[in-house]
């Protein structure tokens, strides 16, 4: 058995009710839930919340939610671990035992059903403990600067200042959109960001952290353009 777990708390300082927001036309949750269902990889979707508003608009679209998150675990400080062996730990209390599992956050609208699936057979035809989306830095991070005391600026890597960027290794971070595991590598809590995980890669235009509202702005930007790139395909 696989499955998705969706972790949609209900408290949101920045963007206030950002799980449910309107994002293009539907709550933002919604996308995920949706892309999750319509992707085959999964016999259950499952949203883990503490809000009984997120729960409804949740199973409205297909997903189910088993049971509530505790309070504990929907601060500022919980993390996705901490959610994930929630819900694999109350399963467990079920008699339900996935194989693989896959975290995949309410805030990824742009996550296509081939992401997912490409994730799955990484799973199922390597010995890996993760799967997850990653991204390419848009510029060397070896030239990366930061300001100084005195306000001015100095190179992370001043070793880097001469070379040539084709000649700098290539470097990339966490699209924060999912991460398909094991049971066991969740239950254990192993790094995701370890020599047992693969990475999905995905383009630039299409990962967007949505943590502001001028990252919501850029997000839904970034969506429609997309959305009549492939209708006009």
């Amino acid at each position: 058995m696989n499955i998705a777990i969706i972790p949609a708390r209900g408290g949101s300082k920045r963007i206030p009710r950002k799980n449910i927001k309107l994002f293009c036309g539907k709550p933002m949750i919604v996308w995920s839930i949706e892309t999750a269902l319509n992707s085959g990889c999964f016999d259950r979707v499952i949203v883990s919340t503490d809000d009984a508003e997120i729960a409804e608009l949740a199973k409205k679209a297909g997903a189910e939610v088993p049971f509530f998150r505790p309070a504990a675990l929907a601060d500022d400080y919980s993390s996705t671990q901490d959610v994930i062996v929630h819900v694999l730990s109350e399963l467990e209390k079920q008699d339900v035992d996935p194989l693989l599992v896959c975290c995949l956050y309410p805030t990824a609208p742009m996550v296509q059903v081939s992401d997912l699936q490409t994730g799955l057979t990484m799973m199922q035809q390597n010995e890996l403990h993760y799967a997850l989306s990653v991204t390419s830095f848009p510029y060397p991070i070896q030239r990366a600067l930061k300001i100084n005391e005195n306000g001015r600026l100095n190179m992370f890597s001043p070793e880097f200042a001469t070379a040539r960027s084709q000649e700098m290794v290539a470097a990339f971070h966490d699209a924060g959109q999912f991460y398909w595991g094991t049971k066991n590598a969740w239950m254990q809590r192993s790094a995701i960001f370890g020599a047992q995980s693969a990475p999905i890669l995905l383009p630039r235009y299409r990962v967007q952290d949505i943590d502001t509202p001028e990252d919501w702005l850029t997000a839904e930007l970034m969506f429609e353009l997309i959305t009549q790139r492939d209708l006009n395909k």
